[in-house]
């Protein structure tokens, strides 16, 4: 295989659009979401077109179709993550956000107790910190953040210096939405077991698109992921936890299809999967979901690589030209992500001056305030890079944002 940028661009219909005044697309917004491939667009109109139906709960022909491509799908997110199948369970999720409130509220009543504390990092996005407040309110349990270096990496020191016997949990990112660092994964689950018996969850959503999760390198207990980041449908999502602690977890919410049986008396409820997933699934998500980790695995990744690699090296050069712009996080091996900030300029206007331009890019804190305050600045401009992006919109960009700073300051 070999990797070529305008052979896959051509995968993503919406990519070939005029935006204003005929201008062609430049979507550099991929880390809020990714844009789609035809044969996942063809995923979703094939199960309506063809065998839509409920799954689980009948014997005829189309509900039996329906259930077999849902369960399909399931076993490819277990492939796609490189997870055991014999210790691994895929539940299906509305996205990263649902997973980790599941994993807050249904492991967070079964672990934590007062006093207990939860490891998290400087770094996060709100779906890690939220979550963890409220069942940390509820339990009186104590949220504990790791800080981050000036050029936005983890501290290490200060991660193993947190870790204790009241570390009940520790859940960080595989990487930052904001910094675009990517955390080593296998090498803080090795302290954290190394330093106490915490439960591990992994915020995977910003890793994921670019393939770097793999769950037989990572000794973690849960993982999560989003499917709308990686060429997916939105609101479907996927949480791989070890199958004994999902089993021994309480079930996050209550309906159909997650029970073993009911009665006034009592009800008791299936193993996991099915325990997490209560009521109607999102059959079609399930499936587009599918058919974009089958396509993202048939690309030539250490191409993608070298190309996200070439683009990021590229970008830092391009906006390293422009005076008084700075970028947040400029650690090594980081994703082709830069959030930034013009002295003079705020985002917004700044967004607004490239979006007539045909750029898509995204302001804000990006859900990720707490880090916003660390780094002392209210709010970023980012631009955030797929592997079907190519160094011509990277030029456009950056010559679009030149001209856009001489209006605005």
């Amino acid at each position: 295989m070999s990797f070529d940028v305008n052979i896959v661009r051509k995968d993503f219909p919406i990519l070939s659009q005029k935006m204003q005044d005929g201008k062609p697309l430049v979507y550099l917004d991929n880390s809020a979401t990714a844009q789609k491939p035809q044969c996942v667009i063809d995923a979703i109109a094939g199960f309506y077109l063809n065998y839509n139906s409920n799954i689980h709960r009948s014997s005829h022909t189309l509900s039996r179709l329906a259930t077999e491509a849902y369960e399909d799908a399931r076993k490819t997110a277990a492939e796609f993550l490189n997870a055991d199948e014999a210790v691994f369970t895929p539940v299906f999720t509305r996205g990263a956000t649902e997973s980790l409130n599941l994993i807050a509220q249904s492991l967070g009543r079964t672990v934590l107790q007062e006093g207990d504390e939860i490891l998290l990092t400087q770094m996060e996005h709100h779906a890690n910190i939220v979550p963890w407040q409220m069942i940390a309110a509820e339990r009186n349990a104590k949220i504990i953040p790791v800080k981050i270096t000036e050029d936005g990496a983890l501290d290490l020191e200060d991660f193993e210096k947190r870790l204790n016997e009241k570390t009940k949990i520790v859940s960080f990112t595989h990487a930052s939405n904001v910094l675009g660092t990517v955390n080593d994964a296998a090498g803080l689950c090795r302290l954290i077991r190394k330093h106490s018996g915490a439960k591990i969850s992994i915020d995977a959503a910003q890793s994921a698109p670019h393939r770097l999760p793999d769950l037989a390198k990572i000794d973690c207990d849960f993982l999560s992921l989003s499917g709308h980041k990686c060429y997916g449908p939105t609101g479907i999502g996927v949480l791989l936890g070890r199958t004994a602690l999902l089993n021994a977890m309480p079930p996050y919410q209550g309906g159909g299809d997650m029970i073993d049986s009911v009665s006034w008396q009592r009800t008791t409820f299936r193993a996991a999967p099915e325990r997490f997933e209560a009521g109607t699934p999102d059959i079609a998500g399930a499936i587009g979901l599918a058919a974009a980790f089958k396509y993202m695995a048939s690309l030539d990744w250490d191409g993608v690589k070298a190309h996200e690699e070439a683009l990021l090296e590229r970008l830092e050069a391009r906006l390293g030209e422009i005076s008084g712009l700075k970028i947040y996080g400029r650690v090594k091996g980081k994703l082709p992500i830069a959030a930034f900030s013009c002295e003079g300029a705020h985002p917004h206007d700044i967004a607004t001056l490239l979006n007539a331009s045909g750029i898509a890019v995204r302001t804000g804190h990006h859900c990720a305030e707490p880090l916003h305050a660390t780094l002392g600045v209210p709010s970023t401009c980012r631009a955030s890079f797929a592997f079907y992006n190519t160094f011509e919109e990277l030029d456009f960009f950056a010559d679009k944002l030149g001209k856009a700073l001489e209006v605005v300051r």
